[in-house]
Parts: structure tokens; sequence; C-alpha cells
């Protein structure tokens, strides 16, 4: 599937809803990359929203330097919880690094603190992704930290996207967060 055809299903999708949503996207691993990166571009680009994007999965630097020259990532908080562990310090304005994955007090502090600095009524909040949240905590850990951040966005009125990868040993865990979400988006 190309760039184009992700670009295409996420606009026709997303637009189906209603205009604020919390939304579970889980996508393949080998799409993951572009669904991200096309994700980011609709909700900058598409929506003019300024956001939060929250990783657990690489570096903010990596997520900088693949997202320049397609959004303005002047618009994007970012919320690193990998970064830390490597050594790194923050240096840039716009990036609050988290010690590890596995905490989820410290993230949820930051998401907090990221979405009331957004002067904007409107915003986004993207978290990358679920699935390695589930390689440093349980299931049921996950599931009581979605609820919650879930129920913050909800709170913010803002447009809540939840990034999972699709695996066998996972449908359990999507079925609850799915719950919580006002649709799940499969991308095949």
């Amino acid at each position: 599937m190309s760039e184009e055809n992700i670009a295409e299903i996420l606009k026709v999708k997303l637009a189906e809803i209603k205009e604020t949503y919390i939304v579970l996207l889980v996508t393949p691993a080998a799409k993951y990359q572009n669904v991200n990166l096309e994700l980011l571009k609709y909700m900058i680009t598409e929506n003019d929203l300024p956001g939060v994007y929250i990783t657990v999965n690489k570096p903010y630097t990596v997520m900088k330097k693949q997202l320049e020259g397609i959004v303005d990532t002047k618009r994007i908080i970012f919320i690193d919880a990998v970064s830390k562990a490597r050594g790194d310090k923050q240096v840039e304005e716009g990036v609050l690094l988290i010690d590890s994955p596995k905490n989820l007090t410290d993230i949820s502090i930051a998401i907090s603190e990221a979405a009331n600095s957004i002067p904007e009524a409107r915003k986004f909040i993207l978290f990358d992704t679920l699935s390695t949240l589930l390689l440093y905590n349980s299931a049921g850990t996950v599931a009581r930290f979605t609820h919650y951040l879930v129920g913050r966005m909800r709170e913010w009125g803002a447009e809540g996207i939840l990034l999972s990868i699709e695996k066998e040993e996972g449908e359990d865990i999507i079925s609850q967060i799915s719950q919580f979400c006002d649709v799940t988006i499969h991308i095949d």
C-alpha cells in the first residue's frame, strides 16, 4: 500500500467521525512508519492542529528528522520516553524527556503539562505506541493507563489517536482499549 493510499484511507476514515474523537488505530508492523507519518501530516497540515506526540518507540530526534519538510515540527510538543534511558539530555524547547516507558505516572504528568501549555482550544494527542508500552508494563496496567489517558483527552477536548501494532497476542488488550475509544480503525 502506497503512502497516498494510507493518507487517503486515514482522511476518509477520520472524516467519518464526529469533530472531536478518540481513535484506536491498529496497523500492521510493516505499515506502521507510513501510518505514523501520515497521521501527523493529517493532524498538523490537513486539520491545522497543534499537538502532543508521545513516543515510547523511538527518540524524538529521529521523529523530528523524519518529519522535516513534511510538517511544521514547532507545532508539536514531543514527549520522549526513550532518549533519557540512552543518556540523552533535553536540549530543545518543546521536548519533555521521561526516564522510561515503565514510568506511566511521569508520562501522564508530561502529557498534562504539554496539553495544558497549548493555548489553542483544538489540539491533538498522538500516542506512539501502546504495543511498546506492553513490553514494559502489564496488560492490565496499560489498560488502566489508557482509560485514564482517554478520559483526560476528552477533558481537554483533544482529538486523540492511540496507535498500536497489530499482533495476535495483543488482541485481548486491543478489545479492551477499543471500549474506551469512539472508533477503532484497522489498517490492512
